[in-house]
C-alpha cells in the first residue's frame, strides 16, 4: 500500500507531504484546489510522461516521492532483487523532472530505468478515471478479468505452460527442418575427416619413436663405419691399442713386484684393459648389426610426412588429433540419430497439441458460460451507480491462431444510453463511467489484485441515493484494498476512514496547495460545505453530523 507521498514544485504545489492509511481515504476540496495535481503526481510515480510544463514557476526541478509498504507483495520484492535493487518491506520511488531535461528515476535510492518503473508500478497502484491509466481501456485485460470472475486463472496459467511447451517444440522442429540440408553436408565432412584420421591408425607416442628410428636409419652408414674402425684400432689392426695396453700393463705388473707402490697403477691398467676389451667387443657386435636400409628409411619418412600433414589439418599433436577424432565420432553419432530424435519430437508435439486443444476447449466452454453471468453481474452493479440504462456485454471472439491465453479474445462492450448498441469501452465510456465500471468490477471481483486503487471522477453526474451507494461500494472495496478517492459528494466522503481536505492558500504573493487531515469537528464542517456550498448553515452542519454518525465516520 501507499503510505507516504511527497510532492515538490509541481504546478501550484510548493512542498506537500501526505501520509495515507489503509482502508478508504477521500480527498475533498474546492475545484482548482489541486486534487488533480496530486493524481498527476501519482501518475509520474507510475511511469507517466514527464513534462517540464509540470514544474512550478520559478523552480528548476520538480520531485515526487512515494513510499510503499510491500510486505504483502513478495513478487514485487523478488522482481526488484532480480534487477539488482536492495529491497525489504519498504519501497521508495523517487522521480525528478528538470527544466534542463535531466529527468531521473530512483528506486530505494538507486538509479532506475523507466522500463523497470512501468513494470512494477501497475502492481502497486491503479488509477481509475484518467484515461491514460485505465485497466479497462486495455482489451487484453478483459480476458484476465473474466477468468478472475470465473475462477479460471489457474486453468489459464496451465494452458499457457502447455501452449508454450508446444510452441517451443514447433520452433525446434522447424529449426531441425531448416538445418537438415546443412546437417547432411556436415555429416559428409565429419565422416571424411574421421575416416582419414582412422585410416592413419595413429597411436600416442608414435611420432617420437619414428623420429628416433629415422635418425638411426639416416646415419646407418656412418654408424657402421665409425664403430668398425674403432674396433679395428682397438683390437685387430697393426699397433692395436689393446695389444699395446696389454704389454704396458704386463710390464708395470712385473715391476710392481719389485716396488709395491706401483700395485695401484698396475690394477688401474688391468681395469682399463678389461674395459677397453669389453668396449671393443661391443663395437664389433654393433658394427655387425648396422646395415643401411633405404626402404625402411623411406617408410619412416613417408609415415612422418603423413603425421605432419594430419597435424597441419587437425591438431598440433598426435594425441590431440586422436581426441579430435573422438569429438568427430560423437557429433557423427548425434547427426545420424537426428531422424530418430525428430520422430520422437514429432510424437511429443502431437501429444502436446492434443493437450493444448483439450485445455483450450475447456477454457472456451467455461469462459462462454461465465461471460453471460459476468455481464449480468456488472449490469446489476452499474445500474445502482446512476447508469440505469447501461448495457454491459462480454464478447468472446475466436482467434485465427491460439495464443498463450487461449483460443479467443475477450472484450467488454458498453452502452451507457438506451437505443445505442454496445461498443468497446475505449470508444464510448467517459472517465467517470470507467471509474464506476471498475468500481462495479471490484464488487463482483472483491479480491485485492493491486494493493492501492485511486478513483477519480467516480461521482461524476450522480447524486442522492446513488452517491450513497457509491460510498458503500468504495468502503466495501477498501476492506481488502487501500482506496483513495477524490470526490465532491458528501454522501461518498462520509464513508472514509481518513478524510483529507485539499485547499489553496496564498503566502508572499504565491499560491500554494496544502492537504489538511480532518478530525471530528473539522470533518463535520467540510461535509457541511460539500452539502451546502460556500454558505454553511446550521441545518447543513446537522445533516453532516447525521451522515457521519450513520456511517460511523
Amino acid at each position: 500500500m501507499l503510505t507516504d507521498l511527497t510532492i515538490k514544485n509541481i504546478a501550484i504545489i510548493d512542498t506537500l507531504h501526505i501520509s495515507f492509511r489503509q482502508g478508504l481515504t477521500v480527498l475533498t476540496g474546492e475545484t482548482g484546489a489541486g486534487k488533480s495535481i496530486i493524481i498527476d503526481a501519482v501518475g509520474l510515480i507510475m511511469g507517466g510522461r514527464a513534462s517540464a510544463d509540470l514544474i512550478r514557476s520559478g523552480a528548476d526541478e520538480a520531485v515526487v516521492e512515494a513510499l510503499f509498504d510491500i510486505s504483502g507483495q513478495p513478487e514485487v520484492a523478488r522482481k526488484l532483487r532480480d534487477s539488482g535493487f536492495d529491497c525489504d518491506n519498504e519501497l521508495l520511488v523517487k522521480r525528478s523532472i528538470s527544466r534542463a531535461g535531466k529527468n531521473r528515476i530512483f528506486i530505494n535510492a538507486s538509479m532506475a530505468t523507466l522500463a523497470l518503473l512501468t513494470d512494477i508500478a501497475p502492481r502497486l497502484i491503479n488509477i481509475y478515471g484518467q484515461h491514460e491509466s485505465q485497466t479497462l481501456l486495455r482489451p487484453e485485460n478483459h480476458l484476465l478479468l473474466l477468468d478472475a470472475y470465473a475462477g479460471l486463472t489457474p486453468q489459464r496459467e496451465e494452458f499457457a505452460r502447455s501452449f508454450e511447451r508446444f510452441r517451443a517444440l514447433q520452433e525446434r522442429l522447424a529449426t531441425l527442418d531448416e538445418e537438415e540440408r546443412e546437417a547432411e553436408r556436415r555429416l559428409d565432412l565429419l565422416s571424411y575427416q574421421s575416416d582419414e584420421i582412422g585410416r592413419a591408425e595413429l597411436r600416442a607416442g608414435e611420432e617420437e619413436e619414428l623420429e628416433a628410428r629415422r635418425q638411426l636409419l639416416a646415419g646407418a652408414e656412418k654408424l657402421g663405419s665409425v664403430s668398425a674402425e674403432a674396433f679395428e684400432r682397438l683390437y685387430e689392426g697393426d699397433g692395436a691399442i689393446l695389444g699395446q695396453l696389454r704389454r704396458i700393463k704386463n710390464s708395470i705388473a712385473e715391476i710392481s713386484a719389485i716396488d709395491r707402490s706401483l700395485e695401484g697403477v698396475a690394477a688401474s691398467l688391468e681395469n682399463a684393459y678389461l674395459q677397453a676389451e669389453d668396449a671393443a667387443i661391443m663395437l664389433r657386435d654393433y658394427a655387425s648389426r648396422i646395415e643401411a636400409d633405404p626402404l625402411a628409411l623411406q617408410q619412416a619418412d613417408d609415415r612422418l610426412d603423413l603425421i605432419h600433414r594430419l597435424k597441419r589439418k587437425y591438431a598440433p599433436t598426435v594425441e590431440a588429433i586422436l581426441e579430435f577424432k573422438q569429438g568427430l565420432d560423437r557429433e557423427i553419432e548425434t547427426l545420424m540419430n537426428r531422424e530418430q530424435d525428430k520422430h520422437n519430437l514429432e510424437e511429443e508435439r502431437e501429444r502436446l497439441a492434443h493437450d493444448v486443444r483439450k485445455r483450450g476447449n475447456d477454457l472456451t466452454k467455461r469462459r462462454a458460460a461465465a461471460a453471460g453471468a459476468l455481464s449480468k453481474a456488472l449490469a446489476a452493479e452499474v445500474h445502482q451507480l446512476a447508469m440505469k440504462n447501461a448495457v454491459v456485454e462480454t464478447l468472446l471472439e475466436p482467434l485465427a491462431e491460439p495464443r498463450s491465453t487461449g483460443y479467443e479474445r475477450v472484450e467488454l462492450l458498453f452502452s451507457p444510453n438506451p437505443g445505442e448498441p454496445p461498443r468497446p469501452l475505449a470508444r464510448v465510456a467517459s472517465g467517470g463511467e470507467l471509474s464506476r465500471l471498475m468500481l462495479a468490477f471490484k464488487q463482483v471481483l472483491p479480491e485485492g489484485d493491486v494493493p492501492t486503487l485511486i478513483f477519480d471522477e467516480v461521482d461524476t453526474g450522480i447524486g442522492g441515493a446513488t452517491s450513497e451507494m457509491v460510498g458503500q461500494k468504495l468502503k466495501k472495496v477498501a476492506s481488502v484494498q487501500q482506496v483513495l478517492c477524490i470526490t465532491h459528494l458528501a454522501q461518498v466522503a462520509v464513508f472514509a476512514g481518513q478524510h483529507l481536505r485539499v485547499e489553496k492558500q496564498v503566502a508572499n504573493g504565491r499560491t500554494t496547495t496544502r492537504v489538511v487531515p480532518l478530525v471530528a469537528g473539522e470533518r463535520t464542517h467540510e461535509v457541511a460545505r460539500m452539502l451546502a456550498g460556500a454558505k454553511i448553515t446550521d441545518s447543513a452542519l446537522t445533516h453532516a453530523a447525521e451522515l457521519l454518525a450513520a456511517t460511523g465516520g
